[in-house]
């Protein structure tokens, strides 16, 4: 995968509820990226900030 492809899947803007419930966050942590970054932000700032539970 070339730089260029790399930067732009960092970049592209998601909607910060479709990417909670793809990664399947709690609620709370779905509101505190919204405080964050509001209702859109790019795929890396919501890889890099979310917070799992890793219990299962």
């Amino acid at each position: 995968m070339g730089s260029t492809e790399q930067s732009s899947i960092g970049s592209e803007l998601w909607s910060v509820f479709d990417f909670a419930r793809r990664y399947r966050l709690t609620a709370r942590e779905q509101n505190r990226l919204l405080m964050l970054f509001g209702p859109v932000a790019s795929a890396a700032e919501l890889l890099s900030n979310a917070r799992r539970n890793h219990s299962i």
